[in-house]
């Protein structure tokens, strides 16, 4: 589908890699529909038990391809695999876990709130610039957000586009942990390992009691998804992209 985005399988645990280190992993339709594809196979296949979220060294993740939303801003279809991929991470019936390192910016903040456990290096930030870009926030994360980190600093990171370092991420509970570099790959797949390993029905009802119904989180992403596909097509948004494509091209 794309080669940016590298399925690997190691016994129950697929690791969905992101990787397209020249544009630090910003992520384009096709993108999208690769991990979406991913995560419903995993809930389809039997002898998966875990799915991890990976980038390159750097950057997990630059967030959403800006040409993609700049086309939408201009006249073009907003598609459906954006939305077909919050949907299959707030839906996962198996345990999602990620590992960071570096950027993490937009949905690469926002798919933290959907993960049972985030490892991420010190060098890390967690940034949601979607004000700022004239957007509103996505992922359900503006009600994930103040039910984990709390209304206020849900709103630094979702209103204000502060800033979390990896250090402020873990006290604020938006990851679970923090790990040296050299360490980021092992921990992770050390506490996949340990997932896959737990009796999975007990471990699938420990997980849906935890997480609780999820159709209000499906419909806020709805709801989200209805705000972010008009606003893309807003003059503020316009603006925003065509001022951060000018930078871009003069740096």
């Amino acid at each position: 589908m794309t080669e940016h985005i590298q399925i690997e399988r190691q016994g129950a645990v697929q690791i969905i890699r992101m990787n397209r280190p020249d544009k630090k992993n910003a992520i384009t339709r096709a993108m999208y529909a690769a991990m979406a594809s991913a995560l419903k196979e995993a809930d389809a296949d039997a002898e998966l038990r875990v799915s991890v979220f990976m980038g390159v060294p750097g950057a997990f993740s630059s967030g959403n391809d800006l040409a993609d939303f700049l086309a939408v801003a201009q006249g073009g279809e907003h598609g459906r695999e954006v939305f077909d991929f919050l949907m299959a991470l707030a839906t996962a019936a198996k345990p999602v876990l990620a590992g960071v390192d570096g950027i993490a910016v937009g949905i690469g903040t926002t798919i933290q709130l959907h993960c049972d456990l985030t490892f991420a290096t010190p060098r890390s930030v967690f940034r949601t610039p979607f004000v700022d870009l004239g957007l509103v926030p996505e992922a359900g994360s503006s009600l994930l957000g103040p039910a984990i980190l709390g209304r206020q600093q849900a709103f630094a990171l979702l209103g204000l586009g502060e800033g979390f370092s990896a250090e402020k991420a873990k006290a604020t509970g938006l990851i679970y942990e923090v790990v040296d570099e050299d360490h980021l790959e092992g921990a992770v797949l050390a506490a996949a390992r340990e997932i896959a390993a737990k009796p999975p029905e007990a471990l699938k009802i420990a997980r849906d009691l935890m997480r609780g119904d999820r159709s209000e989180l499906v419909a806020r992403i709805k709801e989200e998804g209805a705000h972010f596909a008009a606003r893309l097509k807003s003059e503020e948004a316009r603006a925003a992209f065509l001022a951060f494509m000018s930078r871009k091209k003069a740096g």
